[in-house]
């Protein structure tokens, strides 16, 4: 069977210190992605122009996917980069979190058709230090990690999170992607993945391997959290497959995404 081309999926929003962390962390892989997706929430100009400088270095090619900041839209932006993606599986990750060397090498040992993936990340604090809770993120473990994986869990909302997630693509547009009725920070990658489970689309967690270090940065604004919280426990309780307002509208575009 030919091996699926691999997207890196990295959410980003105005702050490029962290971005080329991310990316340095990238250009060290064991095994590089096929491409790179960019999926920038409105930052400003110095985003692109960085990304326009590396992207003629760097050792895969890059696609930097923008739309206007009229705040916090990350459904939005991810429906749009997932759109202009290439990819048949698609590993997303965030701006704020340097992947350690095996991390794509990881997620691609577990990866597996009919599965999502639900990787972990380890917390930096203000000083670099690790918090002590998370010290069991740092170690990689080739057999447990194979154990862990083989093991279907029980279903828990927590353990899904954006920055450490992987899915197939087609799987991911079968549920109309992200619902971009979730505006503001807070449950978007939970509200999607319910929507992947009632599909029958079964969860692998993804522990002992694809090490994250997530970069130490002041709480975002949960305005919207209960709003958000919301919509998910309604797509749960409903057993909802499929949302309305999501990636189809984007999918016409092969080369360009509207902006």
């Amino acid at each position: 069977m030919k091996f699926p081309k691999i997207t890196l999926l990295i959410t980003t929003y105005n702050w490029v210190e962290a971005l080329e962390r991310v990316l340095d962390g990238v250009c060290q892989q064991t095994v590089l992605p096929d491409e790179i997706v960019v999926a920038d929430d409105g930052s400003r100009r110095d985003t692109a122009a960085f990304i326009d400088h590396i992207s003629e270095i760097f050792p895969v090619p890059i696609k930097h996917v923008w739309h206007e900041d009229r705040g916090f839209r990350r459904s939005v932006i991810l429906n749009k980069a997932i759109a202009a993606s290439q990819g048949d599986y698609i590993i997303e990750i965030d701006g704020d979190v340097v992947p350690e060397r095996h991390f794509i090498q990881d997620h691609t040992d577990v990866m597996k058709k009919g599965y999502f993936v639900c990787g972990s990340r380890v917390m930096l604090q203000q000083d670099g230090s690790v918090r002590l809770s998370h010290c069991v993120n740092l170690l990689r473990l080739k057999l447990l990690r194979k154990f862990v994986a083989s093991i279907e869990p029980r279903f828990s909302e927590r353990h899904v999170r954006g920055c450490n997630l992987a899915f197939w693509r087609a799987d991911f547009i079968s549920v109309n992607g992200y619902n971009e009725d979730i505006v503001g920070w807070g449950h978007e990658d939970r509200e999607m993945v319910y929507r992947l489970l009632h599909s029958g689309v079964r969860e692998r967690r993804l522990k002992f391997g694809g090490i994250v270090r997530h970069i130490y940065h002041e709480a975002p604004s949960m305005v919207s959290k209960s709003h958000n919280y919301s919509v998910q426990c309604d797509t749960a309780i409903r057993h909802s497959k499929w949302c309305e307002n999501g990636i189809s509208k984007y999918l016409l575009y092969t080369n360009r995404v509207p902006l």
